[in-house]
């Protein structure tokens, strides 16, 4: 109690106060300090205002599909802009966070947060509230969000997610077995699995669909007494060592009950019935062999449990093969989610073989991440990831397209912190969508084709002077009108006043006039009248309010005052989230 030494009796009395508020509104749930360190890129919002710049140069366009997006920022910046941008257009997101280890993997404030920081767990959960709810905002009603996480946070985050999404909007826990050995180096049991957690925007009106498997697959599974099993080798053994000269003790009968036809061997080789089957090691040519298992393991083990019996033409003696992890595929997908390439080792080997080398700690295996958006959304949808990494969602979204002639887009987001976006993300992107020599030999893949758009996160300064703000933001939010918009080509020459951009199909164009004092207004509204096709048109206002009838002649248009509508989200999001305001 020391650090409340120096309180009055009316500071303590106040505290007090609030704190038993803030546990009245939480009946249940998760309950952590939350100002203890306040995360510094979010209170920094209140003096700058997040825009995106295009770096064209690294922008890639091979046909005149959409583009895929990529944001290099922190995502707090990125979650912000895309609240304009994009606020109820996403059909899924995945994200793969940092784990909170305590092994340099969890950055708070510019330093790692250790495993003996006493809030290591309310910085964690500060970071990631912000963050969800951001997210949140940018789902569809039917939207659906995959969260990878292992055990150290996943208690917390599950009441996290229950708090931002609801409870009632909870839809799996799935243990992901990413190594089936099982990691030896933790306590008392080897960890094969970690977790995704899975929500929807709104349980009510989401879809999770099915795996598309071969029917055929689960024909040669039958059940017996103890379940699942399907016919595996045979007893009757084969090879060299097989002749009954060679195995005199594998050379016996196994009988077969006539009415139940389970087999049983009997210590004088004489069976129990009659008219029960008598059966010895001998094959189609009448050649003596022997059984791959002696009599007395056959006594010693529960056989029925182990051995079944098949006729065709004449009977024979079968192991059974019990189902282990993932042997068993449905198209429903299961509560346990394992794949035999969802390992580890998978991804690891994936990135090996595009660079050459290891370049980044622990990815996620591509097969995981394509199941996991082929099952939460359309063969059409937006993916977002905004702790992208090494770039495996846009792989795997690629993968995906070029498997099922989808036409799927994705939003990555990823800081720079160790050259992660320059050095692995955004070559990787380039390696899958050109190609790529994948080992010293030469070998070549295909590359997957695709558009990518490559921006980074700038700021507007929050200034004092409502009006300069609203001047400076309106001249350079252009790239966040082209997000916005999905139309990115510059087609206008150099202009003080205004900017006009198409499509890749030239069918569609974003006209921004962005000039406070109206200089090139007549000359804006004559280049609007040539443009065939539908316009996206943004016009400076002060006060948010515009004259449409000065585009009254303007064909195909949807009309809109900037930037009141950006400094409303960014204020709404600051109110939220550090209590301040958005000079307005």
């Amino acid at each position: 109690m020391a650090k409340y030494d120096n309180f009055s009796r009316e500071e303590l009395i106040e505290l007090l106060q609030k704190q038993d508020k803030e546990l009245a509104r939480k009946k249940y749930g998760l309950v952590w300090d939350s100002e203890k360190e306040p995360e510094q890129v979010v209170l920094d919002c209140a003096k700058k205002l997040p825009i995106l710049k295009n770096v064209t140069e690294k922008d890639i366009k091979t046909n005149d599909d959409d583009y895929n997006i990529m944001i290099e920022g922190d995502n707090y910046h990125a979650l912000q802009v895309l609240n304009y941008t994009h606020k109820g257009k996403i059909d899924v997101i995945y994200i793969d966070p940092p784990y909170n280890t305590g092994n340099n993997d969890f950055i708070y404030n510019d330093k790692y947060v250790d495993k003996e920081d006493g809030y290591r767990h309310s910085k964690w959960l500060n970071f990631m509230e912000k963050r969800l709810e951001l997210a949140k905002e940018l789902l569809k009603e039917e939207g659906i969000i995959s969260i990878s996480i292992n055990e150290i946070e996943h208690s917390n985050l599950k009441l996290l997610l229950d708090k931002v999404f609801g409870e009632k909007n909870f839809i799996a826990n799935l243990p992901t077995i990413m190594n089936l050995k099982g990691n030896n180096d933790n306590f008392g049991f080897a960890d094969t699995h970690e977790y995704t957690l899975i929500y929807a925007k709104d349980k009510n009106v989401c879809t999770i669909n099915l795996f598309n498997i071969d029917e055929e697959e689960l024909d040669d599974w039958q059940e017996d007494d103890y379940g699942l099993f399907k016919k595996a080798d045979t007893l009757r053994r084969t090879g060299q060592d097989a002749p009954r000269g060679k195995r005199p003790k594998g050379w016996f009968p196994i009988f077969i009950n006539n009415d139940t036809h389970k087999i049983y061997v009997t210590e004088n080789n004489i069976p129990l019935n009659e008219d029960d089957v008598t059966l010895y090691p001998i094959n189609e040519e009448g050649i003596e062999l022997s059984w791959s298992w002696s009599k007395t393991k056959i006594i010693k083990e529960n056989y029925n449990l182990l051995l079944t019996v098949a006729r065709n033409g004449g009977y024979n003696i079968y192991k059974k093969q019990r189902p282990k992890v993932g042997d068993l595929p449905t198209k429903k997908p299961k509560t346990l989610f394992y794949k035999a390439e969802y390992s580890t080792s998978t991804a690891t080997n994936e990135l090996k073989k595009i660079f050459g080398r290891k370049v980044f700690n622990n990815p996620k295996p591509v097969p995981l991440i394509k199941d996991l958006i082929f099952l939460t959304g359309a063969n059409d949808a937006l993916i977002l990831d905004f702790f992208a990494g090494s770039g495996t969602t846009g792989h795997a979204v690629l993968e995906l397209n070029k498997q099922d002639a989808g036409t799927r887009k994705f939003i990555l987001c990823t800081n720079n912190e160790g050259n992660i976006a320059e050095e692995v993300c955004y070559p990787r992107i380039c390696k899958v969508i050109y190609g790529y020599n994948k080992n010293r030999d030469g070998d070549f893949v295909e590359g997957l084709n695709g558009n990518l758009k490559y921006f980074k996160t700038d700021f507007v300064a929050n200034l004092k002077n409502k009006t300069q703000t609203k001047i400076n933001l309106a001249k350079q939010c252009s790239e966040m009108l082209c997000l916005k918009t999905g139309i990115y080509n510059l087609i206008t020459e150099q202009s003080n006043s205004f900017k006009i951009f198409d499509n890749n199909k030239h069918n569609q164009f974003l006209c921004v006039y962005f000039d406070f004092f109206d200089d090139e207004m007549s000359l804006f509204i004559e280049k609007l009248k040539k443009l065939d096709g539908n316009k996206f048109i943004f016009v400076f206002s002060l006060d948010d309010n515009l004259d449409t009838d000065i585009f009254s002649d303007i064909k195909d248009a949807k009309i809109e005052p900037i930037p009141q509508k950006i400094l409303d989200v960014y204020r709404k999001i600051a109110k939220e989230h550090i209590k301040g305001e958005i000079n307005d």
